[in-house]
């Protein structure tokens, strides 16, 4: 909670810091930031996937979260993944790639 800057109880923060730095550090990195290569996001941006509140976070914590694309090799050729990944690429670049 406080490392997005919600409503805290400083005291169990201050408990739960050191737990953090030696548990979760090594995927969401020691400010939060998130690995996105990893699948491990952003713990500091607001930004909730599976909801959010103490007991959203215990529950994510206890149960883990598998958030794995599943393969496509076996549903699309390799001409429409092509294709795909250029559609998809193309949404990251905004309106720059509507220019060219």
């Amino acid at each position: 909670l406080s490392l997005y800057g919600a409503a805290h109880d400083s005291i169990r923060k201050a408990r739960g810091e050191p737990i953090f730095k030696s548990t979760c550090v090594a995927c969401h990195g020691a400010d939060g930031k998130g690995n996105p290569a990893m699948g491990a996001p952003s713990l500091t941006d607001g930004i909730f996937l599976h909801g959010s509140g103490e007991a959203a976070i215990i529950e994510q914590v206890t149960k883990g979260r598998q958030n794995q694309m599943p393969a496509h090799k076996d549903i699309l050729s390799q001409a429409k993944i092509h294709l795909l990944t250029a559609y998809v690429y193309s949404l990251s670049q905004g309106d720059a790639a509507a220019t060219k």
